[in-house]
């Protein structure tokens, strides 16, 4: 005889349920192609059924993108893993773009989004504070790796995080318009002159690199960092 459900885990089962077909219709569809309707249908429920689970499209896309930003986290953390200087780096902007592939759509997914979210400002607002976790802990994992080498960043790791970001979203567009030349290896070989090592009294390096001053170090780099044929 089959379990019966109690009323907060049958909720938990339909919530579970209605995320999956979200992602499945926003996947097919797009952001702004998407709705509810199709979602509930996808799902085999009512639109009732729904709204008992989230407030509207938006609350179902954010949701998808909490669940999304803690499992990217958890594949940095774990892939990052004893990863060193520029080959770790290398390694994981590898991993990521393979995790990206496997994913399906939803990189252009994520920016069509933020491109409508930008013109709402409650709804940018939410979106800025998941977006400020994928930042924090990727900034860190940067950090992490080329630490263990000896390395830091010209700039500030944030704005390096953020950069590595938004090179990655502008691949995205350039892939969809299938005019895209920019292997992962090419974006190692321009991050990597980017970086300096980390003397006995640097905590950090912070501030813009100066290519002829203290933190240009050419004659390392040249060495870390052989030009790309």
């Amino acid at each position: 005889m089959a379990t019966r459900l109690t009323r907060a885990e049958q909720g938990e089962r339909n919530r579970g349920l209605v995320l999956a077909a979200a992602r499945r219709v926003f996947l097919e569809r797009g952001y702004a192609g998407a709705t509810l309707e199709a979602i509930a249908e996808e799902a085999g429920f009512s639109k009732g059924v729904v709204y008992s689970q989230f407030a509207g499209k938006p609350d179902l896309f954010l949701a998808l993108l909490d669940d999304r930003i803690a499992e990217r986290a958890d594949h940095h953390t774990r892939v990052s893993a004893g990863l060193a200087g520029l080959d770790g780096l290398r390694a994981l902007l590898e991993a990521n773009a393979r995790l990206s592939e496997d994913g399906g759509d939803w990189s252009r997914l994520l920016i069509e989004f933020r491109v409508i979210a930008a013109r709402d400002p409650a709804l940018n607002a939410r979106y800025a504070a998941l977006h400020t976790q994928t930042i924090d802990h990727f900034t860190d994992t940067i950090a992490g790796i080329l630490a263990r080498a000896g390395l830091a960043s010209a700039y500030p790791p944030r704005a390096f995080a953020e950069l590595i970001l938004a090179i990655d979203s502008g691949r995205v567009l350039e892939r969809a318009a299938g005019t895209s030349e920019l292997p992962v290896e090419h974006l190692v070989d321009l991050l990597g002159r980017a970086l300096v090592p980390v003397g006995p009294s640097d905590d950090t390096v912070t501030g813009t690199p100066d290519p002829g001053g203290r933190h240009a170090r050419h004659d390392h780099l040249e060495a870390l960092v052989p030009r790309t044929p």
